[in-house]
């Protein structure tokens, strides 16, 4: 059973752990060596800390920290959507996008915004975003990375009469 938690500043390290591992086993192929070691470098930021305390959630299975997510509920930009790689193809990327759509909604979030992975793209068409143009996006760590900005409206996805 999948279970998501709000994270404390003190999951940082593991975030940025995860964070890391995912990106070693799904982005290779995608993005350049060169790229992907500047992306997994170093550890967690105090930066990167605020960001966890202010806006991520941690998918747990057997008391097993297994993926994060995040949401800013005022704009809607959902990021940071990585699955341990011992977990990928179980839902826990379902789960926690899943999460973080009624958080947004919840919040009068009309539409949700993300910067795909160009491996991610099609998980998140899945999960009935939409975007196909390859923009690209600057890292914090000024790395430039092929991405595919997506949207997806959620007006109508959750009622307040539903549990």
């Amino acid at each position: 059973m999948i279970t998501i938690r709000k994270a404390k500043r003190s999951d940082a390290q593991m975030a940025f752990n995860i964070r890391k591992n995912s990106i070693l086993k799904k982005c290779i192929g995608h993005y350049s060596p060169e790229q992907i070691t500047v992306w997994t470098e170093g550890s967690a930021s105090e930066k990167f800390e605020d960001m966890v305390e202010n806006h991520f959630y941690l998918a747990i299975i057997d008391d097993t920290t297994v993926a994060t997510g995040m949401v800013n509920t005022e704009n809607g930009m959902i990021d940071a959507i990585f699955v341990e790689p011992k977990y990928m193809g179980l839902g826990v990327a379902k789960t926690i996008v899943t999460h973080l759509e009624k958080l947004a909604k919840e919040s009068g979030v009309a539409e949700l915004k993300l910067d795909s992975t160009l491996n991610a793209a099609s998980f998140y068409r899945a999960c009935g975003f939409r975007g196909d143009k390859i923009s690209t996006y600057v890292s914090p760590k000024g790395i430039s990375l092929d991405c595919i900005p997506m949207t997806k409206g959620i007006a109508s996805l959750y009622r307040s009469d539903q549990p």
